[in-house]
Parts: structure tokens; sequence; C-alpha cells
């Protein structure tokens, strides 16, 4: 069995890949520094895949602890990183954070990937690089905007980062671009648990279902899209994480074309604010409090990806639909607040 450390591993992403790693057969260890998710995690993986991931709580920013984490862990194959701060308005606030956090854990991994010979690496980025497209769908092709904030320059430096390490070695790496991630697992036994006020759509609209908040805001009505409504690529976070499995199987079997490569990851297919609180209402037949309010600033009109790369050449495809995205968060959600 092939050891794959996952950073970041009991956070929502990272958590959902972890159950696809083990189940393909690969034995995972998990870091986490908790600081964005539970220990509680733990267990619900181990409901879901009947077998317990190794874990330690560690915090990568601390350079002592990651050598010393990898002195006693030299049999690893590969590692997917998601260990990062991900909320744009907090980047805003308090960019030195999101510096420190994102960019020097992705130096102080690489530089135990050079030490000892690991050349099989995922990073997940993010679709905030290209900015406002120029053209829709987006291409792996379209340019690379000057960020908005600097949470989405970390993901931009990152993957000049790793450009960089893989021209002058033998790492081979790919990052995957996510669009917005949605849902839970079938099993609810993982899903999106947002510390504080959620900055995403689904599980605002999950809480305010729940009665958690009073209403859900829907950010302007004027844009130039059909409903008026912002567009994004909802993509189920089971098929996100089983793209990490087949990227990371690529790299492992050398069948990646460069050291560096990118891929898209999402539907296809642009969904917009308003769509996505008609059809939770239809899936799970709860009726939502939510009222339209100004725009946000910052906010891309419409956004949604061109799948074409990631389906023929990762040889991956979303499979699950937006119905089944809500379904799961709404279940997930319930468990959480023990809804009958």
């Amino acid at each position: 069995m092939k050891k794959i450390l996952v950073t970041g591993g009991l956070g929502y992403i990272g958590s959902h890949t972890v159950v696809e790693l083990q189940n393909s057969g690969f034995q995972v260890i998990i870091i986490d520094n908790l600081s964005n998710s539970s220990i509680d995690v733990l267990e619900g993986l181990t409901n879901i895949t009947k077998t317990a991931p190794s874990f330690e709580r560690l915090d990568l920013r601390i350079k002592a602890d990651v050598i010393d984490f990898f002195k006693r862990n030299q049999d690893i194959e590969g590692i997917i990183h998601f260990a990062a701060s991900k909320a744009v308005g907090e980047s805003v606030e308090n960019p030195l954070l999101y510096y420190e956090n994102n960019l020097n854990t992705l130096i102080y991994l690489l530089q135990e990937c050079k030490a000892y010979g690991i050349n099989n690496f995922i990073f997940s980025s993010s679709c905030t690089v290209y900015g406002e497209p120029d053209s829709l769908p987006i291409t792996e092709n379209a340019p690379v905007k000057a960020a908005t904030s600097p949470y989405g320059n970390t993901k931009q430096i990152s993957e000049e980062i790793l450009k960089d390490a893989c021209s002058i070695s033998t790492l081979k790496s790919i990052a995957l671009r996510y669009f917005n991630p949605i849902g839970a697992h079938e099993t609810a036994e993982i899903g999106e648990l947002p510390a504080g006020v959620p900055q995403n759509l689904v599980p605002f609209i999950t809480q305010t279902a729940a009665g958690v908040r009073k209403e859900l805001s829907v950010f302007g009505d004027d844009y130039p899209t059909e409903d008026g409504s912002c567009v994004r690529d909802y993509i189920h976070v089971v098929d996100l994480a089983k793209a990490h499995v087949t990227a990371l199987q690529r790299l492992l079997l050398n069948k990646n074309e460069t050291q560096f490569e990118v891929f898209n990851l999402g539907t296809g297919r642009g969904s917009s604010v308003l769509e996505v609180v008609e059809s939770f209402e239809k899936t799970t037949g709860e009726k939502l409090n939510y009222k339209i309010v100004d725009r946000r600033p910052g906010d891309v009109i419409s956004v949604y990806a061109d799948t074409k790369k990631a389906n023929e050449i990762l040889g991956w495809k979303a499979e699950k639909t937006m119905e089944d995205a809500l379904a799961s968060a709404w279940k997930w959600e319930k468990k959480v607040r023990e809804i009958a």
C-alpha cells in the first residue's frame, strides 16, 4: 500500500479525498492543525471506510516540526496539499497571515520532498486565479489575471513556486483548479462545517433552512445573467475528491505529459444563485427565507469551467447532479443540528 500524506485532511475537501484514497487502497496519513476543522472528522472517516487513517496534529508553519515529521515518515510516496487559509474577506483584512500560512507551508513541504525524493505532489488550487474571465467557459489556457485578494494571490504564487520547483528537480506536480465545491458524503458522516458565519452559498442555505440563520442574502439581482444573480460552477465534493485520486495515480504511473500540469475541476455548467435556491427548495421541500441585497464588492459575474482537458486527458468527469449535492448537504446539516 502506497503511503500518501494529506495535509489539511480533516477539512472539507481533504476529508472527502481521504475517503476516496482509502477506498482506492492507499495508506493515508493526515496532518492538520485543527484551526478550521474538527478532530471528530476522524471518527466519520473511520465509520465510512472502516479504516482509521493515521493522524498527526501539526502546524506546517513550524519548520522544525515539518522536518521532524518527514524524518519519521520517510516512506511517503505522494502528497496532496490542502492545508491553507481560504476566506477571501479574511485575506484582505489579514494578508500577512495568508502569505505565511499558504506560502511558507508549501515551501517547507517542497524542501522535504527534495530531501526525501518524494516526487508526486497534488496541489489544491482555485479558479480564482482567472479573475473575471474574458470568455466562457474558462479553459486552462485562459490568462491568469491580477489577483483581487491576497488569498487569490497565494494560489497564483503557489502555482509559480511549484512550476519552478518542478523545473529544477524530479518533482512532478498537478495543480487542480477547483470551481465551487458543494454537498457532503452520502452517509452524512462528513460534510462542510464552516467556523462562524459561512463564506459559501450552500452552507448558508442549509443553515438558513435549519433556522441557524435568519435569512439568506442574495447579493444582487441586476447582473447581466439570465435571472440577474451571479453564476458559478457548483461541483459535488465527492466528484472533486475522486479527481485527486485520479490525478495522484496519473503521477504515480508517470502518465503526466509535463512535470507541472494544471486541470480545471468543475461540471462545465453554470448555475445562478437563484437557481441554486430554487433547486434546494424543490429537492428538500424546505422553503427558504431569502432577500435580495446590494452587490458584494469583488464578486465576479459569471464563472464556469471548460472541463474538456480534465475529461479527456486526466480521465475524470463530474457525475453527480446539483440535486444530489443539495440533498446530501441538507442531510448533513440535519445530522449536525440533530433535526429529524
